[in-house]
């Protein structure tokens, strides 16, 4: 019997023009299950399992391995999860052919060079070398995005306190006219992205990150046109400009994540003008504590980060490591919490972070996910605890 909507295995795949064998091959490997199986075994699919399919077509382009596009995949279809990644992959796309036409003018440049017996730039075709190995780059850049669009969605959508972490974070600042401000670890731009008709005018501001990718993807963000930003690429441990050349430096959640942290403390107050602030945010030991338990209730064995990064900079020690740099340093709490009584957003979340959460629930997500429902289905709180150190030099 035919039910309406779906479509059986055969149909599906004539609809998205590849082979039966391809269907099935992402039915066995668990990548692409079908919505509905009868009685008799018959495999139905629907126009959203159409979409994924899309994006499990696009990631095997773009030279995912399945494995990867497994976990990338994972997560059940949801409308707003899809808008989200379909636009994570265009950016996606986009940086490929950034990328190629960087590729096409280094070969160009090369081709040039012997046909008029020219000396070939040999720099250049170390960094066509380079150019073609970027597949790594590009992996690493999706999972950063997704992971980081994740985390904004769920703060965004369902924290209490309306007034928004980047907002207040913005409010702290202060800008003023004629400010040199500096950013490190800027990610995909947020900070900015809502404020960019805030700015005072006269004022200049460096957005950099030590990925060239999320620089290339936070430029597309904001724009070329507003002639207060650039961007660079660099590591924070050491500043590519002189001394005492910012009036504001801001490091949001990045020095937990820096090898030397009194070193890097060091770096941004030799940059900065005297009279110059720092403002570096964190979390507590509290923060999100509910999703942790939430997902060792589940499997006792799941870790959502191989170590506790604000045993390294938190709300609690950050203020001790910042004094050996900074005379005065005042802690500032964004005083919020997380309510919500849907599984897809907490899920996502879950997915995107960095321990070993992926690997164990790869198998299990649909008993996972039913769990979750289950734990979500009248509401569910998350602890916030996250705020902000204000260093002045």
């Amino acid at each position: 019997m035919k039910l309406p909507g779906y479509y059986s295995s055969g149909e599906f795949a004539a609809l998205a023009h590849v082979s039966l064998r391809t269907i099935r091959f992402y039915d066995k490997k668990n990548i692409l299950k079908p919505t509905y199986v009868n009685p008799n075994g018959a495999r139905f699919y629907t126009a959203e399992d159409l979409v994924r399919l899309q994006q499990i077509l696009l990631l095997k382009y773009l030279g995912f391995s399945l494995e990867e596009i497994k976990e990338m995949v994972m997560v059940e279809t949801d409308r707003h999860f899809l808008l989200n990644h379909l636009s994570i992959q265009k950016r996606l796309v986009q940086e490929r052919m950034e990328q190629m036409q960087m590729v096409a003018g280094a070969i160009d440049n090369a081709v040039s060079a012997l046909e008029t017996d020219s000396q070939v730039d040999w720099s250049s075709m170390l960094e066509l070398i380079h150019l073609t190995g970027m597949e790594q780059s590009l992996n690493n850049q999706y999972r950063n995005a997704s992971n980081i669009s994740a985390r904004i969605r769920l703060h965004r959508d369902y924290s209490l306190n309306r007034q928004g972490w980047f907002p207040w974070i913005f409010e702290q600042c202060d800008l003023r006219p004629g400010m040199n401000i500096l950013e490190i670890g800027c990610g995909n731009g947020a900070l900015w992205s809502e404020h960019v008709d805030c700015i005072p005018e006269d004022t200049h501001i460096i957005l950099s990150d030590i990925s060239e990718g999320m620089i290339r993807d936070v430029r597309r963000n904001i724009g070329e046109e507003h002639p207060w930003f650039s961007f660079e690429s660099f590591d924070c441990a050491h500043i590519p400009h002189p001394d005492a050349s910012f009036d504001l430096v801001i490091a949001g959640h990045v020095l937990f994540y820096c090898d030397d942290i009194p070193a890097v403390c060091r770096e941004i107050c030799r940059v900065l003008r005297p009279g110059g602030r720092f403002i570096c945010s964190t979390y507590g030991r509290n923060h999100m504590k509910e999703i942790t338990e939430l997902v060792q209730a589940f499997d006792k064995n799941i870790v959502l980060s191989a170590e506790a990064l604000y045993e390294r900079f938190g709300l609690e020690n950050g203020g001790d490591i910042l004094s050996t740099c900074f005379p005065a340093v005042e802690k500032r709490l964004y005083e919020d919490a997380i309510h919500l009584d849907r599984a897809e957003p907490l899920i996502e979340y879950i997915l995107s972070c960095h321990g070993n959460q992926n690997h164990i629930l790869l198998e299990r997500y649909k008993d996972f996910r039913s769990f979750v429902e289950q734990q979500t289905s009248r509401s569910f709180h998350i602890t916030k605890e996250a705020g902000i150190f204000l260093c002045r030099k």
